[in-house]
């Protein structure tokens, strides 16, 4: 059982960063790969970056590519998902997920979800 709580959401001009933080509880944190999924009101919840469990390998949505950055401390049971240059369209709830061992960018695959945090880039 892996419980996750994001954080980190925020209100931010187009252009500005934010950086979020999920917090996984349990001793079994490196063996979870991570995921980042977003959510706008009456849409289907869309992937945006995953990464493996030693963080070798990281994968991106083409919307977030060469802005957005995922990371993991296995040691802080933590990842982090560091956004650069938002724009008003990356406006939605960020979700964290996790699942075991693989990474994948479906969002049917993950297991575990934190509550989500909100994402507000104003134009």
């Amino acid at each position: 059982q892996v419980q996750l709580v994001e954080s980190g959401g925020g209100l931010v001009q187009a252009g500005g960063s934010l950086r979020l933080s999920c917090a996984a509880s349990g001793r079994t944190f490196s063996s979870y790969a991570m995921a980042w999924f977003r959510q706008v009101p009456g849409e289907e919840r869309e992937f945006v970056s995953t990464i493996t469990v030693t963080g070798s390998d990281t994968y991106y949505a083409d919307s977030v590519k060469g802005r957005f950055t995922i990371s993991r401390d296995n040691a802080k049971n933590t990842v982090y998902l560091q956004m650069n240059s938002l724009k008003p369209e990356d406006t939605a709830v960020y979700y964290c997920a996790a699942r075991r061992f693989v990474a994948t960018v479906r969002v049917n695959d993950y297991v575990y979800w934190g509550q989500g945090t909100q994402v507000t880039v104003s134009s």
